[in-house]
């Protein structure tokens, strides 16, 4: 895809910040002092705070996609796919598809102005982070599958909360929280007030260390209603095409990194990337991340130009950029040797992101099973 002179600034914005930033562990590889203090400098949620006020301020990342009259840029999925690329080649820890992609879209989606006007602007310029609050232990993101359900208070037009979500990005230390929940005649969003009583939200242990997940369980909590019904697939399939960008980015910057190693490890009196036959598994490899990325922004301009099978292409870019990740970063272990699994070197982090990254949102299985359906019923 041939970008804009605006979305090509944008990208070169974005990388030059994530090289000027100093670069830190990612939060489940922090070490402790003697005393048991964390010593990474992450702040809590597990990301760095101060580089992503930096992204929002200095570039606008969370509100690209963020309508200028509720304080984004007016921007779309096609300058989010770019940010979200970069952040994806860095492993940068960042609530981008969680807050700014996952909850700002399914408050747009909502039609809820009000609600938009209330709570979009802190989301848009990073002061806030948000978490939606949707799927159960089994991790499908079906849509029609919510984990909590909403029934109606005693007084009129209240609604109060039960259930347990599972798999909520950044839900540990979310400043906004909205949960889908499933009502007497459908699947509504509303508002929650984290900080209630009856809100539990406990961080979980995950392969991946740049990515916070939580489980949010709800017990009797008041919920303000936002719109009439909550868009969840719409909002999935954004989140996807959001996902491949950093499941891309990452590949990318994985398959650079292999190949500059093999050009300065000496086999046999020569560089291995001498040998014909690594040369042609990372030719594989280029073409694999190069038809990933075309499949990756073809999804996300799809989705700008409102494309009636948005849900396709987002399910195939989601399956097919998994599937990219996975091999290049397992591929990237196998070339670097005996360095490649060691904790000290950066390639397990990025084998790490793409097992992780495979799971989020739905497994591949469950959107090429989506994919064929979709074909069945076409014919």
């Amino acid at each position: 895809m041939s970008l804009t002179d605006e979305q090509r600034a944008l990208r070169d914005a974005v990388r030059a910040l994530l090289a000027r930033q100093q670069r830190r562990p990612p939060a489940r590889d922090r070490g402790t002092c003697a005393h048991g203090h964390d010593q990474s400098g992450y702040d809590q949620g597990g990301y760095d705070q101060s580089l992503w006020q930096r992204l929002c301020g200095e570039i606008g990342v969370a509100g690209l996609a963020v309508p200028e009259c509720y304080g984004g840029a007016g921007a779309g999925p096609v300058e989010t796919h770019i940010a979200a690329e970069e952040l994806g080649r860095d492993l940068t820890p960042s609530p981008m598809i969680g807050s700014a992609v996952l909850a700002a879209q399914a408050l747009l989606a909502s039609g809820d102005s009000a609600a938009c006007r209330r709570l979009l602007p802190p989301i848009a310029d990073g002061t806030a982070i948000a978490a939606l609050a949707w799927t159960g232990s089994d991790g499908h993101w079906d849509p029609g599958e919510v984990a909590c359900h909403a029934a109606t208070a005693a007084t009129p037009g209240d609604w109060v909360l039960n259930g347990a979500a599972h798999h909520v990005l950044d839900g540990a230390a979310a400043d906004v929280l909205l949960v889908a929940a499933r009502m007497p005649d459908g699947v509504g969003l509303f508002d929650v007030d984290p900080r209630h009583s009856g809100v539990t939200r406990s961080a979980v242990t995950t392969m991946d260390g740049t990515r916070e997940l939580a489980i949010v369980e709800l017990k009797d909590v008041p919920g303000r209603r936002i719109g009439e019904r909550a868009a969840l697939a719409r909002v999935r399939d954004l989140a996807c095409i959001a996902l491949s960008a950093e499941q891309v980015g990452a590949a990318q910057r994985a398959l650079e990194l292999t190949v500059a190693y093999t050009q300065i490890r000496v086999q046999f009196g020569r560089p291995i990337g001498g040998f014909q036959a690594l040369q042609h598994r990372m030719a594989d490899l280029h073409v694999l991340v190069e038809s990933a990325r075309s499949l990756s922004y073809a999804a996300a301009t799809a989705a700008a130009e409102g494309a009636p099978d948005l849900g396709l292409r987002a399910a195939a870019a989601k399956v097919y950029c998994s599937e990219a990740a996975l091999r290049v970063a397992g591929e990237m272990i196998q070339m670097h040797g005996a360095i490649g699994i060691t904790w000290e070197h950066e390639a397990h982090r990025y084998l790490k992101r793409a097992h992780g990254a495979a799971q989020i949102l739905g497994q591949p299985s469950e959107h090429v099973a989506r994919i064929a359906a979709a074909l069945i019923d076409r014919h």
